[in-house]
Formats: C-alpha cells, sequence, structure tokens
C-alpha cells in the first residue's frame, strides 16, 4: 500500500513543480524548498510565489483556494486515472 501512496503524493507534486517552471524558477529546487520549509516551519500556507519568484505564506499574499474546490480536484483526478487504468486493462485483455 505503501507505493501507490508514494506514487499519488508525487503526483500531487507536479503541481508547485509546474507553477515554478512557468514561473521562471527551477521546478525541482522551487518544490525541493517549499517541501522542506512547510516541514521545518509546520506551516501547510506555505507556496509558490509566482510575482516574487520563490516561497512565500500565502495567506500574507491573499491567495485563499478552498478545501471543497481542491476536494473535488483531487477526487476528479482520481477518478479520471481509475477510468483511463480500467480502458488500459480492457484493451490489454481484448489483445491477448
Amino acid at each position: 500500500m505503501q507505493l501507490p501512496a508514494m506514487a499519488f503524493a508525487q503526483a500531487l507534486l507536479a503541481l508547485p513543480e509546474t507553477l515554478a517552471a512557468n514561473s521562471g524558477l527551477s521546478a525541482a529546487a522551487a518544490a525541493q524548498t517549499l517541501k522542506t520549509l512547510q516541514a521545518q516551519q509546520n506551516c501547510p500556507y506555505l507556496g509558490i510565489d509566482c510575482m516574487q519568484l520563490g516561497t512565500h505564506d500565502m495567506r500574507e499574499q491573499e491567495v485563499w483556494e478552498p478545501l471543497a474546490s481542491k476536494r473535488q480536484q483531487i477526487l476528479l483526478a482520481t477518478q479520471v486515472v481509475k477510468m483511463i487504468l480500467k480502458i488500459d486493462d480492457v484493451i490489454c485483455a481484448n489483445e491477448e
């Protein structure tokens, strides 16, 4: 069960990496810095700041994202992946 959870966590890390890359930052470095600072400061509100280029407290920047919205996005993304995997299983079964 650990491997799927780790893969899911890695997939979620693509969000800040993409945001950092689109802002002109190093995606890997920004994501690693974000994870490290969140762990050290025990602050889940740290995020990638596209305007000042770095990691800042999103509450201070007045960036808000409702939990219900984020939960729904993750739920829908998970359902899409499950559907794709089911389709892939059907195609593989037909090829044999």
